[in-house]
């Protein structure tokens, strides 16, 4: 009998021990699995952000739709013909982790209604959040400095593809009258964009004005580092305004003509 109940006690010990095994190894098992998941999922961020872009350079097409730019004034359709109300430009786009140049590339083919339009070259830093711009007043170059705009972006769900980028769609109300729509793409890291766009989380691509008046879209991306030089504003004997300076400069020369106002809010405000 007592026999027995020793063999009792050791089956009884043995199945503890057992279970009391399982139990352990099940622990082992769920924290290793626990671990490699917590390793993969760390190596996706790692390569997620070591393949984002940082450097290269972007061209982009400009379409301007002059019967929509100029709608409130009654001259266009007898000076521009229905064939040639969309001006077509190019610009390229350089650009690093801190630094941007936004620039006009020069045709060779002749240009019609160039007085309509304006290229302006902007440089953004942004760690200095310093903007310079050589503006194109009247195919004047007027070189500026100011801070970088701040903008009050509305991120939405809207998604598209821009050269082979995808994109999210982001809304800017400025006023009552005027809404821009932005497509960034956060697989470019740098915030910045055409003209003296920036402060979204990722590169601008597309850019529109609500009624389409001027649409920017990246026609070719180029990843890879430039030259830095090309990212510095040039050095220049000409007069270096502020901001504000040059406002104040053109209102008071222009600003009691009746197109005026519309005139100076878009080289300052917009764009």
């Amino acid at each position: 009998m007592r026999r027995i109940n020793r063999i009792k006690e050791k089956i009884v010990k043995f199945e503890n021990w057992e279970i009391r095994s399982r139990a352990f190894s099940n622990f082992l098992i769920f924290h290793f699995f626990k671990h490699i998941l917590a390793t993969v999922i760390l190596l996706m961020l790692v390569d997620s952000v070591s393949a984002q872009i940082t450097s290269g350079r972007i061209v982009f097409e400009r379409k301007i739709n002059l019967y929509k730019r100029f709608k409130d004034e009654d001259w266009v359709k007898d000076w521009v013909k229905e064939r040639d109300h969309t001006k077509v430009d190019e610009f390229e786009l350089f650009f690093n982790d801190s630094l941007s140049a936004f620039k006009p590339v020069e045709s060779e083919e002749k240009e019609n209604y160039t007085w309509m339009t304006s290229k302006n070259t902007v440089y953004q830093n942004l760690h200095a959040n310093s903007r310079y711009s050589i503006k194109d007043v009247w195919r004047n170059l007027i070189h500026v400095t100011d801070s970088l705009y701040k903008r009050k972006w509305k991120i939405t769900e809207s998604k598209r593809n821009i050269g082979g980028y995808n994109c999210r769609k982001a809304i800017w109300q400025q006023n009552d009258s005027t809404r821009i729509y932005a497509w960034y793409s956060d697989e470019i890291s740098t915030g910045v964009g055409p003209e003296s766009f920036c402060g979204l989380p990722g590169m601008i691509l597309g850019l529109a004005t609500e009624d389409g008046g001027v649409i920017y879209f990246a026609k070719s991306i180029e990843p890879g580092p430039h030259d830095v030089t090309l990212m510095i504003p040039p050095k220049t004997k000409e007069q270096v305004y502020v901001s504000s300076e040059l406002r104040a400069k053109l209102v008071k020369e222009y600003g009691k003509e009746k197109w005026s106002k519309e005139w100076i809010r878009n080289i300052f405000d917009n764009w």
